[in-house]
């Protein structure tokens, strides 16, 4: 008998293997093999008949994993043999057109960033694309911000409307090169255009090209509003204070940390500590901003991350970003999202010139539609392993794999910092960032998001999950589905989350700290420690609940928070030490105290995020915020790096003797006390710090003697 006989094989691949150079891939390694057949998309995946020998083939199929593109995410390959009299592949191997009939399961390739190759020719004088900022080939550019619909072709991308040269056509149907199938391929005779406008919509004229200009300008000292993969940035030399203070009075952002990005690695060294964990982050395919420690002294204007020991920082990721560095005199751009305050990013020119023109000098567009906006992934790094805290550009919507089938389900996300995710049995597509649903626009961008991604996914979700606060819009947004709807308490979810993430079956004890979360008891929480599983929860121990005096008003005034902290610490009384937020405040104190008193607009809050505001307030750090968090940031940020023992505090049995409290009664009078004999600002910061992690532990320690769970995880806002 023939000890290595012919055969034909059937595979099927499903995962993230379109759009990623897949099928080229697969041609030349069965070209390498000798073997015959074709290659081409379907709405699952990505079909393959293959025939040879039968060794061969074997090695082929176990390749495919091994010496796949690295974008690819090979989920699982299903495979029959059959008699070479069965089936009757090509003479040859061949790619074929993509097919649209079957059930749709592939997933969504997200936008990758230029490739070494592509930058190279990007500069090549003598080259076909020298200095196009729309270069791309199959392993590079824009994915997910210019699909219409899938399978993954050109006719369903915002690509359609640019027919192919005949030079660029060659390109895209020779399976021998890197640019065939790649949907965004062009060149500059066919291929989209930019162009430089003023605020006003009048063009910008000159011999240079539109991004040569721009960098001019940028030069200069001007704003500009630069259209990208996923949206627009703003922009402004990040050596110009003048500019970088325009920016922040014309956007309205007069203390949030700006985002930079940088020339390359070497420039980013000039004014941060960079790991070698952060530079191969920084340096991914992703290129999302990362965030990393400045430098001592920072030389860059201390205005771009004010009082921040943390900075911002990408690296360029488009053509367009290479060509503004290019032969340009400053190293580093201020690159903020193009939006208005609290607002999703702009994606279109004609909203941009709208919305912008305030704010931006000059407008830097081009003509190839954006169809879904992707803000900048932000991640930094934690014991050599990234951690997320936007996850978007680049990253979404790849799917994430649990051990957990979740079936077909639409969980919606809560008030801030939304996102949401559409599951498929195993298989978790989390949306990029949406941001917090506060706005007309924020709400809208939520919607059309939802509905993208369950249409290109065929995802039609048969359960809603939602948070368990009835007045959030996604919670209303998933009730008015007409779907059966589980609601979920917000600390539950993060508990929940985390052991997901980590593979933990539970049960666990979960450490959850955040700003606000509705409560189980129909108070807000957000110092919490439950005992978890994935099915429920137990409220284990929680920090003691206090008044928010004006509501809402309080998380914006941390000043309120503080009179309220000071209050209870105190038996409704103040301190008699002069303290400058009293001294700010006199003529408020008497109505916080009613409000409290009498419970007029004034609930009981366990959060976290309030005590951290309250120590900043009574500190004198913030009184007032402009951005989420940002009073418990500059308290961190004073911290000292010094060892400190941490204040007193209680733990004991709540009213009702079911669960712990923690009690920071004595730890505010214990500051109030530190303020008077004027210890150092950055030592109390640091004993708070100190407080919350040891009551925290010793709590968990308590839950622990109890329950005998060993687990545990931390998570919240």
């Amino acid at each position: 008998m023939d000890a290595n006989p012919q055969a034909t094989v059937t595979l099927e691949i499903l995962g993230l293997v379109q759009g990623v150079g897949f099928r080229p891939f697969i041609y030349s390694l069965a070209k390498t093999y000798g073997l015959t057949g074709h290659v081409k998309n379907t709405p699952s995946g990505v079909l393959i008949e293959a025939a040879g020998n039968l060794t061969s083939l074997k090695q082929f199929i176990a390749d495919i994993p091994i010496k796949a593109p690295t974008a690819a995410l090979v989920q699982s390959i299903n495979y029959t043999y059959h008699d070479i009299t069965d089936k009757h592949p090509t003479p040859s191997f061949s790619i074929l057109e993509s097919s649209a009939d079957g059930t749709r399961t592939v997933f969504i390739p997200p936008d990758m960033d230029m490739c070494d190759q592509c930058h190279t020719a990007l500069f090549e004088p003598s080259g076909r694309r020298y200095l196009y900022p729309f270069i791309n080939c199959t392993n590079c550019g824009p994915r997910y911000t210019l699909i219409l619909d899938l399978p993954y072709d050109r006719a369903f991308t915002s690509m359609n409307s640019f027919e192919l040269c005949p030079q660029c056509s060659a390109e895209y149907c020779d399976p021998e090169n890197r640019r065939f199938h790649a949907q965004p391929n062009a060149c500059r005779q066919c291929g989209p255009q930019m162009q430089i406008i003023k605020a006003d919509g009048t063009p910008c004229a000159g011999e240079s090209s539109p991004v040569q200009l721009a960098a001019f300008h940028l030069s200069q000292g001007s704003i500009l509003a630069i259209k990208g993969v996923g949206g627009f940035h703003l922009a402004v030399d990040a050596n110009n204070c003048s500019a970088i203070e325009r920016l922040r009075a014309r956007k309205g952002r007069p203390d949030k940390p700006l985002a930079l990005m940088a020339r390359n690695i070497k420039a980013i060294t000039a004014f941060a500590q960079v790991s070698s964990a952060e530079e191969k982050l920084l340096n991914s395919r992703q290129k999302p901003i990362v965030l990393l420690r400045k430098k001592v002294p920072f030389f860059l204007p201390d205005t771009i991350a004010p009082t921040n020991k943390f900075i911002g920082v990408m690296l360029p990721y488009s053509p367009i970003h290479h060509l503004l560095f290019h032969n340009a005199p400053y190293d580093s751009l201020v690159m903020t999202s193009g939006n208005l305050s609290e607002e999703p990013i702009v994606k279109n020119n004609e909203e941009a010139l709208a919305k912008l023109s305030a704010v931006a000098d000059y407008f830097l567009l081009h003509n190839r539609n954006i169809v879904t906006s992707n803000d900048d992934s932000v991640v930094y790094v934690q014991r050599d392993s990234p951690v997320f805290l936007r996850r978007s550009r680049s990253y979404a919507p790849a799917p994430i794999t649990l051990d957990f089938n979740a079936a077909h389900t639409l969980a919606v996300g809560g008030a801030l910092k939304n996102a949401l995710c559409i599951t498929k049995d195993y298989h978790y597509f989390l949306s990029q960032h949406i941001g917090d649903l506060g706005h007309y626009e924020s709400t809208q961008h939520f919607v059309s998001i939802a509905s993208n991604l369950q249409h290109m996914l065929n995802a039609k979700p048969n359960l809603v999950v939602h948070d368990l606060h009835p007045d959030y819009y996604s919670t209303r947004f998933a009730l008015a589905l007409g779907l059966p709807c589980v609601a979920v308490q917000h600390h539950h979810a993060h508990a929940v989350s985390c052991m997901a993430e980590n593979n933990l079956q539970g049960p666990v004890i979960g450490i959850i700290l955040d700003g606000t979360g509705f409560g189980a008891d129909g108070t807000i929480w957000g110092g919490e420690i439950l005992t978890a599983t994935h099915a429920g929860f137990e409220r284990s121990a929680h920090f003691e609940s206090i008044a928010l005096p004006g509501g809402d008003a309080a998380v914006r005034e941390p000043w309120r928070m503080a009179i309220s902290y000071l209050l209870h610490a105190y038996d409704h009384d103040l301190p008699s030490i002069n303290l400058k937020l009293l001294q700010n405040h006199k003529t408020e104190v008497h109505l916080i105290t009613q409000m409290i008193t009498k419970g007029i607009n004034s609930p009981l809050t366990s959060s976290c995020g309030r005590l951290f505001d309250a120590v900043s307030a009574i500190l004198n750090l913030r009184e007032h915020i402009t951005f989420e968090g940002q009073a418990a940031i500059a308290l961190e940020m004073i911290a000292s790096e010094l060892a400190h023992p941490p204040y007193p505090f209680f733990i004991g049995f709540n009213s009702d003797h079911k669960n712990l409290m923690l009690s920071f009664k004595e730890t505010i009078t214990e500051i109030v006390n530190d303020i008077g004999n004027d210890i150092e600002p950055s030592i109390i910061s640091k004993r708070f710090h100190e407080t919350i992690a040891e009551a925290v532990t010793i709590a968990c320690k308590k839950i622990r003697s109890n329950n005998g769970i060993r687990e545990i995880v931390l998570s919240g806002g």
